[in-house]
């Protein structure tokens, strides 16, 4: 009977950084990386790490027209080498085409703002399986689903949330402003993935948008009325919407409606 080898998992941040950057080198492709930076503390760190594996990276920052503020000038104002990719129409846009609001099940503003870069090349993520139930199984290394021309590299893969924290503070990296705040994530304002507490939390700290989401599903349901098409909410107000759209649910409870108005 052979004998087990036990296999160490690496817990020190230079191990850890030493993995990722051996595996940058690794699969780096011949016609550079495709990078997916979105501002957020993951991205910092692999834009971090493949500066210091000295690998050829083409970054893109993907605006989707509902990126907090904060993050849109802490990009602009960190990183100028980032190519930014502008959408051809905002998610308002969208909204009022499709006449209803992106849900957890219907997510099609991740198709139209977000998904559609790096087709055919080998894309560096932040990607971690701490992230969620949805990544847990995410590898080093692998395809897209659906484009097997398309391979995923996520050199942080396994990393833990305190492991990024503390690789941003012992490089000295600025990070945005926003997770001060208490805020973990920091992407699309009042992504429906979020949860309710979450999007009411985002609805009160950028009200503007919470007001241009409402005035893009208005247009939206007169547009399907107009043309006498069926909304999966079909029959309520542009202001119940909203309130579905974030509680889940036809109506919410009187607290609920009173802190919308």
């Amino acid at each position: 009977m052979s004998e087990q080898v036990s296999l160490e998992i690496p817990e020190t941040l230079p191990e850890l950084e030493a993995i990722a950057i051996y595996n940058l080198r690794r699969y780096e492709p011949p016609d550079r990386y495709y990078g997916a930076f979105s501002g957020g503390k993951d991205s910092q760190t692999i834009y971090e790490l493949a500066k210091k594996a000295g690998v050829k990276v083409e970054w893109h920052y993907h605006f989707t027209t509902v990126d907090p503020p904060e993050i849109v000038r802490f990009v602009k104002d960190n990183y100028p080498d980032v190519i930014w990719d502008k959408p051809e129409h905002s998610m308002f846009y969208w909204i009022e085409r499709k006449g209803f609001l992106p849900t957890r099940q219907i997510r099609y503003c991740c198709e139209k703002l977000k998904e559609y870069g790096g087709k055919g090349r080998v894309v560096i993520t932040g990607v971690r399986r701490e992230e969620s139930q949805k990544r847990s199984n995410r590898k080093l290394y692998e395809p897209d689903s659906r484009n097997k021309k398309t391979v995923y590299l996520n050199p942080i893969v396994d990393w833990k949330d305190k492991t990024v924290w503390d690789y941003i503070h012992q490089n000295n990296l600025k990070y945005c402003s926003l997770y001060d705040e208490g805020f973990d994530r920091i992407g699309c304002i009042m992504c429906p993935l979020q949860g309710a507490d979450q999007m009411e939390k985002e609805a009160k700290r950028w009200p503007k948008f919470y007001k241009a989401y409402e005035s893009a599903i208005r247009r939206g349901l007169q547009r399907a009325q107009e043309r006498g098409r069926m909304s999966i909410v079909s029959g309520l107000t542009a202001e119940d919407t909203m309130r579905w759209w974030i509680y889940a649910e036809k109506s919410a409870c009187a607290e609920q409606c009173m802190l919308f108005g």
